[in-house]
């Protein structure tokens, strides 16, 4: 199952609050990078999110464009002899 940029985003907020209450230095460096992990995945989970419309998008103006350039062949004239 693909995660979404909340699921991580959700993660990361956990790993702060986890390094804000963290008495040792080890266990709030390690929440830490915990974090800065999870934020990096929710950016790039958002990126694919982004791409992925962006394709979609793309792929519909080119059927749009398809489908205008098959309507105008069939109003072109066919001398049949």
């Amino acid at each position: 199952m693909a995660q979404t940029y909340a699921f991580y985003n959700a993660r990361a907020d956990e790993a702060a609050a986890e390094a804000s209450k963290a008495t040792l230095d080890n266990v709030r460096d390690r929440a830490l990078r915990s974090e800065k992990t999870w934020r990096g995945l929710a950016h790039q989970a958002q990126k694919v999110e982004s791409d992925r419309a962006k394709a979609v998008q793309v792929r519909k103006e080119r059927q749009e464009a398809e489908a205008e350039a098959e309507a105008a062949l069939e109003q072109v004239p066919h001398n049949v002899e």
